[in-house]
């Protein structure tokens, strides 16, 4: 944590002192976990690599989706933390985890589904389309392989987002010009029906 946020905390009137530091023990327990279970996939692979073991690809495929889960977390943990709190975040993460790998395999079907009716439906202009309504049923098929409950207001919060972080507009605007505006508006109009 950067010096002038802690400063920040620690003035702020409602500051506590214990229950700051059972947080922050907390977050890093949770990171020396994740740690632990990293190395422990890296050295399996570094004693696979040198014939010394034989990992199955059940181990493999866990140590994959781990490693996608800690890159995620890397990335963006504090912040999806601070906006969503570790129990979802942690809740979103273990859902994750426990995905089998043909779960996994229609994920990626399914995001490339979403992907090409995406383009479509943009390239169509019509938010309220029949393009636009399957892709808005694809993105939610979509949500719920990562978010252990829906809801429309948290549906159209992440599509806002997707407009508002130029991270998540730029891999938008890959898949079609204007398409993070386009799928927020879809989803508000899909959402009221």
């Amino acid at each position: 944590m950067p010096l002038e946020e802690t400063r920040r905390i620690i003035c702020a009137k409602d500051f506590n002192g214990f229950s700051a530091l059972q947080n922050h023990l907390t977050a890093l327990m949770r990171k020396r976990d994740q740690l632990d279970l990293l190395i422990t996939n890296v050295e399996k692979t570094i004693k696979a690599l040198k014939g010394e073991i034989v990992m199955s690809d059940k181990e493999k495929f866990e140590g994959f989706l781990k490693k996608m889960v800690d890159d995620n977390e890397q990335k963006y943990g504090k912040e999806i933390r601070e906006k969503y709190g570790d129990e979802t975040v942690d809740r979103s993460s273990a859902k994750f985890l426990n995905m089998s790998r043909e779960q996994y395999t229609e994920l990626e079907r399914l995001t490339n589904e979403l992907n090409e009716t995406l383009k479509l439906a943009v390239e169509s202009g019509d938010t309220g389309g029949e393009l636009a309504r399957k892709a808005c049923e694809l993105h939610k098929k979509w949500l719920c392989f990562y978010w252990d409950e829906y809801s429309k207001e948290a549906h159209i919060g992440v599509t806002q987002m997707y407009v508002d972080d130029p991270r998540f507009a730029a891999y938008y605007e890959k898949i079609a010009p204007g398409c993070a505006a386009f799928l927020r508006n879809a989803v508000a109009i899909y959402c009221r029906q």
